[in-house]
Parts: C-alpha cells; sequence; structure tokens
C-alpha cells in the first residue's frame, strides 16, 4: 500500500498537518505493545496530545469520530480506539502539493499505461474499458493533493496469448491494476470498479475501448 500523504498547505480537520502528524504520533505511543482491547486513549489524554483545552478537544474528537478516525468507547469500554485511518496520519509523509501542470502529464501517462496494459498484459484476466480522472483533478485549483483514477475494467476477450501461461484470478489482476498505476506516482489514487456510474462525480474519461460504448 501507498504510505498515506498529507498536502503541506492543506488543513486536515482544521489543523495543519504538522501539528495534526505529531499530535496522533503522541496519541499512538500510548498503545504501544497493548493488546487490542486495551489500546485506547481518554479524551483528556487525545487533549493533552492535540494541546487543546477541553472544548477545543472535545469539539475535535467528535468530529475524528464522525469521519471514522477514532471509535467511540463501547459498552463497558473506556477510551477511543485509532484506527487504521488514525495510524496511517500519525505515520503520513507530508509533501508539498501536486502542480496541475505536472498532473496532467501524469494523466497522459496514465492513458498510455492503460493501452499498453490492453495490448501487453495477456496474463490479467481483466481488461481496461475505460479510465477516468475524478476528485481534485476536476476542480479549478492549481496544486492538487491528490490524483485520483478510477479504472473501469471487463473480462478480457480470450486470445491465443491469453491461453498461454497462468492466468491470474480477478482478485490479483485488479491488485496488479491498482500497483502499475500507483507506480506512476505516490499522488496516484486508484479505484477499479465495473462500470463508470461507480466512480464519485464529476469525472472525466481519459481513455475508452469499444468495450466501453
Amino acid at each position: 500500500m501507498n504510505q498515506r500523504t498529507l498536502v503541506a498547505d492543506r488543513l486536515y480537520y482544521g489543523l495543519q498537518p504538522v501539528h495534526l502528524r505529531a499530535a496522533m504520533a503522541r496519541a499512538l505511543t500510548r498503545v504501544v505493545g497493548l493488546p487490542p482491547e486495551r489500546a485506547r486513549v481518554s479524551g483528556n489524554h487525545l487533549c493533552q496530545d492535540f494541546a487543546m483545552d477541553t472544548a477545543q478537544g472535545t469539539a475535535l474528537v467528535d468530529k475524528l469520530v464522525a469521519h471514522g478516525v477514532l471509535t467511540p468507547p463501547g459498552a463497558g469500554q473506556a477510551g477511543y480506539a485509532l484506527t487504521a485511518e488514525f495510524v496511517a496520519i500519525a505515520q503520513a509523509r507530508i509533501v508539498e502539493p501536486l502542480p496541475r501542470t505536472r498532473a496532467r502529464q501524469l494523466v497522459d501517462a496514465a492513458r498510455a499505461l492503460a493501452a499498453r496494459i490492453n495490448e501487453d498484459d495477456a496474463h490479467n484476466p481483466l481488461a481496461i474499458t475505460a479510465l477516468a480522472v475524478y476528485g481534485d483533478f476536476m476542480s479549478r485549483q492549481l496544486r492538487l493533493a491528490e490524483l485520483s483514477f478510477g479504472i473501469v475494467v471487463d473480462r478480457r476477450a480470450p486470445t491465443w496469448r491469453t491461453r498461454l501461461g497462468r492466468m491470474q484470478h480477478k482478485a490479483e489482476g485488479a491488485q496488479s491494476l491498482r500497483t502499475a498505476f500507483r507506480a506512476l506516482s505516490s499522488f496516484v489514487r486508484v479505484r477499479v470498479v465495473t462500470e463508470l456510474p461507480a466512480l464519485p462525480r464529476p469525472f472525466s474519461v481519459v481513455y475508452e475501448t469499444d468495450r466501453a460504448r
């Protein structure tokens, strides 16, 4: 998996990324070595870790719970559980944003990659019928936090080449596609779907085969 990235000029949950990451890393040290059922952090400790008073800290904790970053106490439990998203942010890289000019170059590279995979990757049972870009790229921002691609797939048509060698399972094929596109840049995010309407709107189709029409 790609390491989580935070963009230097963005606010996350109302906080600068350096402050957010450092505070979450402090909270994470409180549960190191504890079994899962005991790996919980109290609201007071979270306020301390984020250097906030009770009112500010409670508002932030409520926001993190609402976004699935913290899990609230259940029956008979004390403190908040730290989710995988919390851990990812605590260990994230902080990077400068992606310039739109570079994002356009990556879209061109992704389009070429889709065509090359369809032509050459005969052992992948999935073919790319369409490639779409969505998210930050569809905004007017000149500096992007991430570049999101939606890969629309269908079963690859059998040929003499697909009958030679070991064909991957569909799950392996989907993961192979994710890996190939993520290798373009650490800013790239990938979603594999079977139809365009499954992608978040708005999106723009940048590559399409006859099978998608």
